[in-house]
């Protein structure tokens, strides 16, 4: 994902413009699709109920694979305020690579502030960033710690995802309301044990 700056450094408030760098859905190429896999599914794309759903699904595709360019807006930590700040229970939603089914939960996310503080939206704003995309959970989960500890450069981040995975609640398995957890850490909420606990506590989550 590109960051551009929008003020100068010195600023004491910083907004970083936020631009997604994946190619455009090809919406005729993808409505194409949509009607093949009708007529392979056994149904008729032409048909009166079925007619406008090649357009309905890739305009859906569209919208949940793009995410939308935002500010990271951050100010300077002019009080040195050093304890967690944690956004817990954003909610996520995302789509499988495997099956291109969706999968949705909640994300907690928290940070040891550092020389800036951050615009508390702004920590859901970077979750959809990478959510909107074809995913797995792992991924996504060590995306959102990767960015913003290279954007914000915190003494810590911690991100911790619960999500039901369709995949895994319709077919296969059928194991309805399973949820799977997942969780990275940088900097002192990985190295210092005592922290971790705390944000692992604060966030609902059991951890030795």
């Amino acid at each position: 994902m590109s960051v551009e700056n929008l003020e100068e450094a010195a600023a004491p408030v910083r907004h970083l413009g936020v631009v997604h760098d994946r190619g455009a859905v090809d919406l005729p190429a993808a409505r194409r699709a949509v009607a093949d896999l009708l007529v392979a599914l056994g149904k008729d794309p032409s048909s009166e109920h079925l007619a406008d759903t090649p357009r309905r699904v890739a305009n859906s595709y569209a919208e949940l694979l793009t995410p939308r360019e935002f500010q990271l807006t951050t100010f300077p930590n002019d009080e040195a305020y050093d304890e967690l700040v944690v956004a817990k229970s954003i909610p996520v939603q995302s789509l499988c690579e495997h099956h291109l089914l969706p999968f949705h939960g909640v994300a907690h996310v928290g940070y040891l502030p550092g020389e800036r503080i951050l615009g508390l939206s702004k920590l859901a704003r970077v979750v959809e960033l990478f959510a909107r995309d074809l995913q797995v959970q792992e991924r996504l989960t060590k995306q959102v710690a990767d960015w913003l500890q290279e954007h914000l450069a915190p003494r810590g981040v911690g991100v911790v995802i619960e999500a039901e995975h369709m995949c895994m609640s319709l077919r296969g398995v059928q194991a309805a309301g399973a949820r799977t957890v997942t969780s990275a850490l940088h900097g002192l909420l990985r190295e210092d044990r005592g922290t971790r606990q705390e944000f692992f506590a604060v966030s609902g989550i059991s951890a030795s």
